[in-house]
């Protein structure tokens, strides 16, 4: 059974999206979870009608740690509230490689839902899809999307809670010490530019390339500011 876990504050917007495209899928064995951070907006609203499950979450790294203490799947898939994919049914496919590919936690390619003079494919190539691949026997990376088997997840005692900014490539490298790391290339993420335009793009960039070096270096990031907020203009 494949559990999908979702983390959620204020996502009406885009969960709706996000569970259609669950909902296309010819799997049948899996179940949607919900992990919210206390949404005031009609988040959960969606959630119900897509039948959902719906826990108590926190950040990012919490709502998954909770999703996952009641799933019931013996594979987990990670997924943000507010991506985009375009492939029909990734579910499937994104099943297929990973059992095919005897894996035990992978990660996809992303690029932007919108482009932009900063961001756009050749951006996300040069800057992460790219390294992605080249090192990802050294320093493998996975966001946005992450398909892990339970048992693993266990192992390494799913996401840390104290890591305030990219938790979810700290949780893949913890996770590729002791099991299989892969890409499943043929399932891209797209990505939202709302942070980057909110906050900035130097300013965002830059604080992710402080959280990636820190890894580089085993010290993740724990005092990097981070804001689990929606991010659209209202």
């Amino acid at each position: 059974m494949l559990s999908i876990i979702i983390p959620t504050l204020n996502e009406e917007k885009n969960i709706k999206r996000v569970l259609s495209i669950i909902n296309r899928t010819s799997f049948i064995d899996y179940e949607v979870i919900i992990a919210d951070a206390g949404s005031t907006d009609d988040t959960l609203k969606v959630a119900k009608e897509f039948d959902c499950i719906i826990t108590k979450g926190g950040l990012p790294a919490r709502g998954r740690n909770a999703g996952a203490k009641i799933a019931k799947g013996n594979i987990f898939l990670f997924l943000d509230a507010d991506l985009d994919i375009k492939i029909e049914d990734f579910i499937s496919e994104s099943i297929e490689k990973f059992n095919e590919n005897k894996l035990d936690i992978a990660s996809f390619p992303l690029y932007t839902q919108k482009n932009n003079i900063y961001m756009n494919p050749i951006t996300l190539d040069i800057f992460y899809n790219i390294p992605q691949r080249l090192l990802k026997n050294l320093f493998p990376m996975g966001a946005m999307g992450i398909m892990v088997r339970k048992e693993l997840f266990e192992k390494v005692n799913g996401f840390d809670e104290t890591i305030s900014l990219a938790e979810d490539h700290y949780f893949v490298q913890q996770a590729d010490k002791i099991g299989k790391f892969g890409i499943i290339s043929s399932v891209k993420m797209y990505m939202p530019l709302r942070r980057f335009q909110r906050d900035g793009y130097f300013r965002t960039a830059f604080k992710y390339l402080i959280c990636a070096i820190n890894l580089a270096f085993g010290k993740p990031s724990r005092n990097v500011k981070y804001d689990f907020n929606h991010y659209d203009d209202k």
